[in-house]
């Protein structure tokens, strides 16, 4: 994990997600949007540049936009 600028924004950005859509699937009972936001919230550990940090956030954001919608 790098501590760049990049880097502490997108954890931040995709961390702060992942806890919304975590909550939401909680309240909602939507095993895959949990799974989804827990995800969001771990990832940035494991991501080794910026650029590899946004693109796996964006992917996993609009995979969780996708499971909120999808009855």
């Amino acid at each position: 994990m790098s501590l760049d600028a990049g880097s502490l924004l997108a954890g931040l950005v995709f961390s702060g997600l992942g806890f919304v859509a975590f909550r939401y699937g909680r309240t909602t009972g939507n095993f895959r949007l949990m799974a989804l936001g827990g995800a969001l919230m771990v990832y940035p550990y494991f991501t080794p540049t910026p650029l590899s940090t946004w693109g796996v956030g964006v992917v996993l954001s609009a995979a969780a936009w996708y499971a909120r919608h999808d009855d």
